[in-house]
Order: C-alpha cells, then structure tokens, then sequence
C-alpha cells in the first residue's frame, strides 16, 4: 500500500508539471558545458595539485635549504654545484627530449597558438628532472615554470584520454581550455593563491587579453589544485608581508612615478633576455655546454654579490626566502639595487642559456627591492611594504605583459586589499610604458588586435585580379563550359564590350532550367552591379560595406575609368587577418 502510495504522489499532475519546468531550468542553467567542466576540471585539479605538491617538496624542503646553507657557508661550493646541476639539466634536455630549447610555460603558450593545446608527453618526466636540477642546485628561477608546464601538460593529456568517452563529449577546442585550465592549476597550487593562478594563466597566452573560454573550467581547477596541495603542505602563505593600513594621494603619484621607472627597466631587461635567449638557441654547441657556461655566470652573480654584502640574502636559487629577507630586516639602498640588478642578471645567465624554469619570482623579487630602494632613497615613506608591494606588481605587469595578475597577486599575497589600488596605478603605467616588449617569445597579441590593420591595407593588395567575367550576350550553358573548381568566386561581372551592365551569381543562374540553358543569355539573369570599391580604399572600410544590411559578401574593385579590375571577397578579408596584422601581404590571384 505505501509503495502504490508513493507512485501516486509521483504521478500526480501538479508534481510532473512542475519537475518538467525544474528540468527545463536545469538544462538552461547547464548549457554552457558546464557540466562536462565539472567532471573534468576538478580531476585536472588533483593531478595538478599533487604534482605541485611534490615539486615544492623536493626543491624547497630537500634540496634547496641544504644546499643553500652549503653555498652561504663554503662559497667556493657555488660555482661547481651550480655548474653541475645546469650541466646534468643540460644532459637530459639534450638527449631524452626532441626540442632542448621547447619547455615550460613557453611550451604551453606555443601549444595553445600553434598545436591546438597538444604538449607532447613523451619528455615529460625528463623535462621536471631537467627542472629540479636547474631550479635546485641555484639557478635564478622558481617552481613556477615547472608547475605551469605540468599542469598544462596533465590537461592536455587528459584530453587526449576521455575525448572517446562519449558522456564528457569533448570537442578539438576543448584541448586548449583544458591546457590553459591546467596551466592555472599549477600556478594556483605553486604559489598558494588561486585566484592569482586563474588571472595570470587567462593572460599568459596574450600580451593585450585573456583566454576567456577557459575562465569557468580554470576556476574549478585552481581551487582544487589548491586545496590538495594544502592537504599536504598546509595552507600558510608562501610569502610574509606586513599589512599596509592606509595610503593618501601623494603616495599614488609616488607609485605612478615608480611604475614608470621600472617599466623603462622592465623593457630593457626583457628586450636584453630575449636576444641573449636568441643568441643561444642559435650558438653551434651541445646543449649541455650552453647550460654548464649559464651555471658558472650565475654563480658569478651571486658570489659577486656575496663578496659585497655579507649576510643571507643572495640573489641565485627559487629566493622564496629573500621575501622575508628583503621586507623584515633592514638593507641599504645600493644593497637593495644591487641584490635587483644581479638577480636580473642571474636570471638571464640562468634561463637565458637555456635553464628550464620560469621567472615569475625573479622578475617581483627585483620589483620589490626596486620599490623598497625607491622608498628609502626618494620618497622616505613610513610604510615601504607599500612601495616594495608594488614595486613587484610593476615588474609582473611589465614583464610578463600580466598586470591583472600582479595585482591580484599583491592583494592575496599581503592578505589584504589595501594595496589594490596603488598597484592597480603602478601597474597600468609600467604596461603602458614597456610596451609590448615580453619575456614570453610566444605571447601574442590577440586576434582582434588585427582588424585595426586592415585600416592600413589597401583593397588591391588582396583582391582577386584575375576573376572571370561574363559577356552578356553568352548563353549560360556555355558560359557554365568556362566553369571550374577553382573558380575563386561566385559572382561574376556582366560585361558588353568593355562597359559593365551588371553582374551574374551562381544563385542566379540555379533558378533557370539546366533544360533552357541554351536559350538564355548571361544578359537575361543579370541583375544590378555589386557595391564597388576603388583599388586604393582600405580593406576596414571595403569590410563595412560587406556587413551593412542587405550588402553582398562580394565587392567589385573598379577604377575611377570604370574598369573593372578585381573582386573582393569577405574569404579575401579573412585571408589577410589569418596572414597576421597584414604582413607583406602579396597581391592575391586566382586561376579564372
């Protein structure tokens, strides 16, 4: 009875009514895929985590602090633990991976432009050995490039297991979400602040936007990237910073002014990084003779500054310490310049040579000191934390074209907001200022960006100039004769003699019988001439015409004589975005 009880309730009309309309919502509240990113995202999220969580184990609580202590100690250790780590980081890249030069976060921006987010999981233990050895024996990098790297990896390996499985229904774009999902999680997990993790991965691939299709699944990922590396580590932050209580208005002019100088600084040392990373991905050496010269320069580095300034603070190895070193205790202002310029310096002798890692840590690590020096000498302010906060952010943002990132760094690093809006000042003025001089070779701007080129390209350097013409008095079916596959057009101009009467479509010729082809001329289906265009008019303005209401995907590119001597098309237009910001575009032709 309380079984036939129950399927009555079921049953009943109101209660099927309204489950119909909840499923309905359901479904509308799920449309965006969402429910295939939370199957998959967090599952990217653990894998991500706990590969982080090893990687700080091993490089912050085994190897580095010993090895730290051994170089602080007995100096004359640094050159050979140094050149000894780089040389074996050399040894695996050169011989277990197919590209030495192809690794870290510069791998999984490439990937996201160019393989669709496919990262090749062969060399991918070898890559993290290379890593650890170069990160953990001194080299002027972090666990970032690491971190990046496996998660995007992870995700894109992920992609490549389930896209059979028909209940996540994943599609070839999906693959670069999920990089980019990964590429989050690991930075979200290495520096134990997600929401820093999700924005500085959106930026990555670009110098100008994000990566928006890939907010929601990052998200997910990043949280729970960070929640299981906290199962292990625990969740203290990584680095320490006083609370800053307040600022006042002559304080943001300061930090304008401090945004400005290291964005000129910035643009320097990235521009002076890329060519020395240049130099050596074309010098005739192996490998690992590339890396074991790097390692000896950035020991130089740090026992240049070790001959200088006695004390703890050096400016080699992933420096997570220096944080604390730089904030807690008092440093002088050459001190502070100097521990910036030698650290810049190290992370080129490390990375530039070819070092497998990122420079994330280098690059707020010198901001900071930047910033805190420039308290001291210039502005004299009674809270330098605030200076040195957003010394780093300006570094981030310049150098790694990443200025949401570096401020919502800032924010959760010092655990507060009250740096927000400094930040978000200096910032935005050491973007602007450095330009769109990146440390990433592979950031691009975004696609977008090109349309502002088409202002700059003239119709006649893409239009098709060899196209094939109707005489008007040809029948059709010998005008169809002249037709071939490559035609490059679907429109064709209707010609008596040398004056245009008007024009002629394949839709058109569709509507007459293949039956009464014979009988009728091109003349009888022409209609009125196309919108035309003067050779010299800009494809952005020949494109408005083309998307105005009740326009034709087609131009005619006439003279001013009224000779018809090319068509344009909307695939025309396209063709000179996908060339890229309308590089030495080349005159376009078809066969006709």
């Amino acid at each position: 009875m309380e079984h036939r009880a129950g399927m009555r309730f079921f049953q009943h009309p109101i209660l099927r009514k309204y489950a119909s309309l909840v499923q309905e919502d359901l479904a509308a509240a799920y449309a965006r895929d969402l429910r295939k990113w939370l199957g998959i995202a967090p599952l990217i999220g653990v894998m991500t985590g706990l590969l982080t969580a090893g990687l700080s184990v091993i490089l912050l609580n085994v190897m580095w602090p010993p090895i730290l202590n051994g170089y602080l100690k007995y100096r004359w250790l640094m050159a050979p633990g140094l050149v000894l780590g780089f040389v074996v980081s050399g040894f695996v890249m050169q011989y277990l991976t197919p590209d030495p030069d192809e690794h870290s976060s510069e791998e999984i921006i490439r990937s996201y432009h160019e393989h669709g987010g496919d990262v090749n999981m062969r060399p991918f233990l070898p890559k993290l050995v290379a890593a650890i050895a170069t990160v953990g024996f001194g080299g002027s990098a972090a666990l970032e490039g690491p971190s990046i790297y496996g998660g995007g990896a992870i995700g894109s390996c992920i992609w490549s297991r389930l896209r059979g499985v028909r209940a996540f229904q994943l599609e070839p774009r999906d693959r670069r979400i999920m990089l980019i999902c990964g590429a989050a999680a690991g930075m979200s997990a290495v520096f134990r602040a997600p929401l820093t993790g999700i924005v500085f991965s959106l930026e990555m691939p670009y110098k100008d936007d994000l990566a928006h299709e890939a907010l929601v699944p990052s998200l997910i990922a990043s949280v729970v990237s960070f929640m299981t590396l906290t199962a292990f580590v625990g969740n203290k932050p990584l680095f320490n910073f006083a609370a800053v209580g307040s600022f006042d208005r002559q304080d943001l002019l300061w930090c304008a002014l401090l945004g400005l100088i290291i964005g000129l600084i910035a643009m320097v040392y990235v521009t002076t990084f890329r060519r020395v990373r240049s130099f050596f991905i074309r010098l005739k050496s192996p490998h690992w003779i590339k890396l074991g010269l790097g390692g000896l320069l950035t020991a130089i580095c740090g026992l240049i500054f070790l001959h200088i300034y006695q004390g703890p603070l050096v400016p080699i190895g992933p420096n997570y310490e220096a944080v604390s070193l730089i904030l807690g205790q008092a440093h002088s202002t050459s001190e502070l310049l100097a521990f910036s310029g030698l650290k810049l310096s190290a992370t080129i002798c490390s990375l530039g040579t070819g070092g497998v890692s990122a420079m994330f840590v280098p690059l707020f690590l010198s901001g900071g000191a930047i910033g805190l020096a420039f308290s001291q000498a210039i502005v004299h302010s009674p809270s330098p934390v605030l200076y040195a906060a957003v010394g780093m952010a300006c570094f981030i943002a310049a150098g790694y074209k990443a200025p949401l990132a570096a401020v919502v760094f800032v924010a959760e690093a010092t655990g507060g907001h009250a740096l927000i809006i400094p930040s978000l000042i200096g910032a935005a003025v050491a973007y602007t200022v450095s330009g769109d001089a990146s440390a990433s070779g592979d950031q691009r701007l975004h696609e977008a960006v090109k349309m502002h080129a088409l202002r700059e390209i003239p119709v006649k350097e893409v239009m098709q100039t060899r196209f094939l013409s109707a005489p008007a008095s040809l029948s059709l079916r010998d005008f169809a004769k002249t037709l071939s596959a490559h035609t490059g057009h679907e429109v064709f101009p209707v010609l008596e003699g040398e004056r245009l009467i008007g024009t002629c479509s394949l839709w058109g010729m569709s509507r007459v019988s293949p039956d009464r082809w014979g009988a009728v001329t091109v003349r009888e289906v022409a209609h009125a001439p196309l919108d035309s265009v003067l050779p010299e008019t800009s494809l952005s303005e020949a494109l408005r015409r083309m998307l105005c209401e009740n326009s034709e995907p087609t131009l005619l590119v006439v003279e001013e004589k009224g000779n018809v001597v090319g068509i344009l098309s909307k695939t025309d237009v396209l063709q000179a975005l996908v060339a890229g910001n309308g590089d030495e575009l080349s005159p376009k032709k078809e066969d006709g």
